[in-house]
């Protein structure tokens, strides 16, 4: 199989791009990123030399360089987008140029081309906020945040080429991701590693928002296991089922960093922001597919890694 990674340097990317190269070795993967601040060719440094793996760094939004990769491949896996919901809230711009016209971009490409299987990857941010059950595939999407209406949009035009002109498509929305090789922009790596530093963290308003937080190598299972045995056209919800509010969160990297609860430092909340997300499974566990790791393995696995890789994320930190 020879797959078009989109956004193959970022956070899930890379370790999806891993993830395939180690259980299918036959497999052909072209990396596209543009490489912005999140894109991080480090995060790839141990897999440059395979042979079935090749780096292009272009946007997205490049018709012409869009229409000559897509020839190559059998299936995009589209992983580029502008993700942190606080940089789209001061400036939605690259939110709708990269989420919205560069998924039209890939689509049309995909479309001209006749390829097997074009992938989105979405979040469960574009139902917006849930007080109680969860959100499932059928329910109607409501985004409370120009990034995450950027993705709604995003997921209706790759629904659109599907009922329209019958490109085969599947859409997933995932949970919170975390792992190794995140940006420490995003909560937990923020975290982790403010106290690496001797710093505090900043929890918004009252650390009561909830989130279904899923580690990144179980969603990566989750897409191989769509990618194999998913319905053309279908939805598919990834979560763990691991939904705490932010404030225990927090509590549980201080206790497994050992540290006191006086390094939480709360602070105004940001406009906007949803309460709750929680997602309903059934139809991704009735492919057969289970996360392998506990939150609280994932968590330890999570904070070890920026332990032992503190070059890799103080860089970045000192760019930001």
């Amino acid at each position: 199989m020879r797959l078009l990674i989109t956004g193959g340097a970022g956070f899930i990317g890379s370790n999806f791009i891993r993830y395939i190269l180690n259980r299918y070795p036959s497999y052909k993967i072209i990396n596209l990123d543009i490489l912005t601040y999140a894109g991080n060719l480090d995060n790839l440094k141990d897999i440059v030399n395979n042979r079935n793996y090749t780096f292009v760094k272009g946007d997205i939004c490049d018709e012409k360089l869009m229409h000559r990769l897509v020839k190559k491949i059998d299936v995009i896996v589209n992983f580029a987008a502008s993700t942190h919901v606080d940089r789209s809230i001061k400036d939605a711009s690259d939110f709708i140029k990269t989420n919205i016209y560069g998924t039209f971009v890939l689509l049309s490409a995909a479309q001209k081309s006749g390829i097997k299987l074009f992938f989105q990857i979405s979040t469960d941010e574009t139902y917006g906020s849930i007080l109680s059950g969860r959100s499932r595939e059928v329910d109607p999407l409501l985004p409370n945040s120009p990034y995450a209406a950027s993705k709604a949009a995003g997921d209706h035009l790759v629904r659109s080429y599907y009922v329209t002109y019958k490109l085969p498509i599947v859409i997933t929305r995932s949970s919170n991701n975390f792992g190794p090789y995140q940006y420490p922009e995003k909560i937990i790596p923020l975290f982790v590693t403010n106290i690496l530093e001797g710093r505090k963290v900043p929890l918004y308003g009252d650390g009561q928002n909830r989130r279904d937080w899923i580690f990144v190598l179980d969603n990566c299972s989750a897409i191989d296991c769509i990618l194999h045995k998913g319905k053309v056209g279908e939805i598919y919800n990834i979560g763990a089922g691991n939904e705490i509010t932010n404030i225990v969160m927090t509590k549980k990297i201080l206790k497994l960093m050992k540290r006191p609860q006086e390094f939480i430092q709360y602070v105004k909340d940001r406009p906007g922001h949803d309460r709750r997300y929680a997602l309903d499974c059934a139809k991704l566990k009735g492919l057969g597919w289970q996360p392998k790791f506990s939150f609280a393995q994932a968590l330890k696995l999570t904070i070890d890694w920026y332990g032992n890789n503190q070059r890799w994320w103080k860089r970045l930190k000192r760019q930001s």
